[in-house]
Parts: C-alpha cells; sequence; structure tokens
C-alpha cells in the first residue's frame, strides 16, 4: 500500500488517478471543480483564475484555467499536454493527472494514465460514447487500470435526465465488457455547477449511488505494485575513485518489484552471474531493506560484471523472461506510420537497444473492437498487436506482472521522438 508523508499528520494512502474523455467533455472543468468545492487551491489562484476569466469574457469562473496551463491550451480551449495536480481530504491524498481528448495528443494521455489506480472518463450527455471515448477506455484497458469511474458529465443540459442517463451507461456497459474493464462505476454529474462532483445534487434525486470526491476517497486502492519478485533494473554504475570511498562500487536504481533484503542472493541479468547483497543505501544511509518503489544503491559481495540495463533479480521466486523476440500491444503515437521491417530505437527500464518490426499480428478497429488481420500499416493513434526483434537481450515480465519491466517504447530515429509505447504481453 502506497502511503506519502503529510508532514505531521498520519500518513494517508495515495490515490492516483487520470481524467480521459473525448475533446469539451469537461475533464479540465471537473479537476477546477474538484479543487474549489473541496478548498484546496490557494487565495492567490482563485483570484488569478477569475482575472483570467474576466479577460476572456467569461461570464462565471472558468474552473477549467486552474490546470490549462500552457497559453496555448487557455487560448484554445482545449487540454494539450499531461497536467498534474495534487490535493488532499482528511482521508486520502491525490494526484491528478489531466490528460487531453483531443486525438492528436492520446500519446499524452497514456503518459499520464500509465501510473494511474483509477481512471475517471468522462461523457458528455448530449452526445454519448464517441470514437474518442472508446479509444480512452481501450487504452485504460491495456495499462490494467483497476478501477474506471465513467462520469456522464453537462447533465444540466440534458435537464438531468434519468432516461438520457442509463441510455449512456448501458451503452458503454456493453462495450466495458468487451475491454474487460474490471470494476466500473457511473456518476452522473455537472462539472460546471457542481452536481454530485464533491456534494451530492439535490436536481437528480433519482440517483442513489456517492458524489465522486466520496467515491475517491473510499475506492480499494491496488497500486498493481508486484512486492513478489525481485525486480531492480540498475541505471547507474557508482565508482567515485577517492580515498573516502576507496574501490567503492555501487549500483544506482529503483526498484520495480519485491523486495531486497542486506545478503540476499540476486541474479544478474541477461549474463546470468549471481551474487549477494552486501548493503543498500540512500544517499549516504546504510538501510536494512529495499521496498518498491524506493530508489537505492546497491553492493554486491563479488566483484561481477554489471552495468546499465541490466537486472538484478531474487534468486529464488519467479524469474523474468530473457529473449530478443517480443510480442507485444503497441499504441503507436507517430505520423510515420510503423510498418514491418521498420527499425527503432527501443527503450526498456534503463536499456537502449535497436529494434526491428517482425511482424503486425493485428489492429484493434475501434468502432467494433475486433482484432483485424492483414494490417500492412499502423497509423497515429492505432492499437495493434506486434512482434518485434531486438539488437541486444531484454530483460522482462509480462506487462500484467509488472508495469515497468513490462512496458517500452519505440523511439523514432531519425527524430528521437517517442514513437510509440508497447506493452509485453
Amino acid at each position: 500500500m502506497e502511503t506519502v508523508s503529510t508532514g505531521g499528520y498520519l500518513d494517508m494512502e495515495l490515490l492516483r488517478f487520470t481524467t480521459a474523455g473525448s475533446v469539451d467533455d469537461g475533464k479540465s472543468t471537473l479537476i477546477g471543480r474538484l479543487l474549489y468545492d473541496s478548498k484546496s487551491i490557494f487565495e492567490d489562484q482563485l483570484e488569478a483564475v477569475e482575472a483570467a476569466s474576466r479577460s476572456r469574457g467569461n461570464e462565471d469562473v472558468n474552473l477549467a484555467l486552474l490546470t490549462d496551463g500552457l497559453r496555448s491550451e487557455r487560448e484554445q480551449g482545449i487540454t494539450i499536454d499531461v497536467a498534474y495536480r495534487y490535493f488532499a481530504t482528511p482521508k486520502r491524498k491525490f494526484i491528478i493527472a489531466d490528460t487531453p481528448g483531443h486525438v492528436q495528443y492520446t500519446r499524452n494521455m497514456v503518459t499520464g494514465a500509465s501510473t494511474a489506480d483509477l481512471a475517471i472518463i468522462l461523457i458528455d450527455a448530449r452526445n454519448g460514447v464517441l470514437e474518442q471515448t472508446v479509444r480512452h477506455s481501450c487504452i485504460a484497458s491495456l495499462l490494467g487500470i483497476p478501477h474506471v469511474t465513467v462520469c456522464i458529465n453537462k447533465m444540466d443540459l440534458v435537464d438531468f435526465s434519468e432516461f438520457t442517463f442509463n441510455r449512456i451507461r448501458d451503452v458503454y456497459k456493453k462495450m466495458s465488457a468487451e475491454l474487460n474493464l474490471p470494476d466500473v462505476h457511473f456518476i452522473p454529474i455537472s462539472a460546471k455547477m457542481g452536481d454530485n462532483v464533491v456534494d451530492k445534487s439535490s436536481s437528480m434525486p433519482w440517483y442513489k449511488g456517492p458524489a465522486l470526491l466520496e467515491l475517491l476517497e473510499t475506492i480499494p486502492v491496488d497500486h498493481k505494485l508486484n512486492m513478489k519478485d525481485v525486480r531492480y533494473p540498475v541505471q547507474y554504475v557508482i565508482r567515485p575513485i577517492s580515498d573516502r570511498f576507496h574501490d567503492f562500487r555501487g549500483y544506482a536504481g529503483r526498484m520495480s518489484g519485491g523486495i531486497l533484503k542486506k545478503g540476499d542472493a540476486v541474479i544478474a541479468l541477461p549474463s546470468g552471474l549471481k551474487s549477494n547483497i552486501a548493503s543498500i543505501s540512500q544517499a549516504e544511509k546504510e538501510i536494512e531493506a529495499a521496498y518498491t518503489p524506493d530508489s537505492v544503491i546497491i553492493r554486491l559481495t563479488d566483484d561481477i560484471d554489471v552495468g546499465r540495463g541490466d537486472l538484478l533479480a531474487g534468486v529464488s521466486g519467479k524469474q523474468p523472461s530473457v529473449s530478443q523476440d517480443l510480442k507485444m500491444t503497441v499504441c503507436w503515437f507517430n505520423q510515420k506510420p510503423l510498418k514491418e521491417g521498420n527499425r527503432y530505437i527501443i527503450r526498456h527500464t534503463a536499456r537502449e537497444t535497436q529494434g526491428i518490426v517482425k511482424r503486425i499480428n493485428s489492429r484493434v478497429n475501434i468502432n467494433t473492437l475486433r482484432h483485424e488481420n492483414g494490417v500492412e500499416q499502423l497509423n497515429m493513434n492505432d492499437i495493434a498487436i506486434i512482434t518485434i526483434k531486438t539488437a541486444a537481450p531484454l530483460v522482462f515480465d509480462s506487462y500484467t506482472e509488472n508495469r515497468t519491466t513490462g512496458s517500452l517504447i519505440f523511439i523514432d530515429p531519425g527524430t528521437f521522438e517517442t514513437a510509440g509505447a508497447g506493452m509485453i504481453l
């Protein structure tokens, strides 16, 4: 269970959640309403938003300006980048990722959702389920987000109709069953008016469930951390070469799975060399154990060859796979199509290598959610299953077992921009 220090208060659970949905469904407004009604914004922030709202000619305070921080976002009235916001209630702390709804910025939605425990999918009550709603729901399923809350927004514009809410809910339920979304909740809201956001709405007495904030405060938190199988990707080899640290060789990195203790036997992969943990430290303080997701420095009892990109795993327990052939689900972000035979830079944990696309197995049809065979290329925002071969072996788990060691990104070798994200099967 992940907790955060509250600076004097008892440590509380931390819930990471993301917002998603189509353009203008009200994601930024919803987050602004959450912050405003839960009294989680400073007075000067509110004054700045009020002044910005007046300068834009808005009749009311535009709460979306609390998260749409880029000038281009405020000018266009859309979210482009991922905006992270932090707030707390007496029951729980939260990190919000406000992600773009525009299809052009789907890659940023994947970034914000990759660490989320819960996804809020917004749907405009006037429009119902749209293609981008389906795409974001599909991504939430692929990323293994354990909880999905569907907020059917702008209920004030459909006269708070229970019939409209039920119709959209039934359509989404059918789709979520095909996507195997494990835990889905539905809430009718008006982000602009505040109905069912922090407080229950008197305008929708037919809705008997909780307001959004109550659900966020009480939903079980499962951070999808694999605390059983030890995984420690090495990011950096520390060799100070000084009188104070004579012959010091440490390996810096972040625990991606399990618990490591002094004396534990480990195996370095892909080499297969074995050793034991001599010490674990944070900064210059030695500690007895490292827990996922701690960042630590590890020393081994043996002077074996370990470098950046290698992975230390426990000798006991499930071992990761080591292979140059990987099958995965990929979300493609690049305007340049992915084709069989294309070469990319593959970045996996701390390792970087070359990779070639061996096969496009199938592509997901966003309208039918069926897998289509015989696809020759993937275009921007396509979701598909592909097989790649890497120049050097990678040490990995399936994404369902470990989000860190089970994911990788594609880098365009021409522009060095992120071209796609893969979840290893």
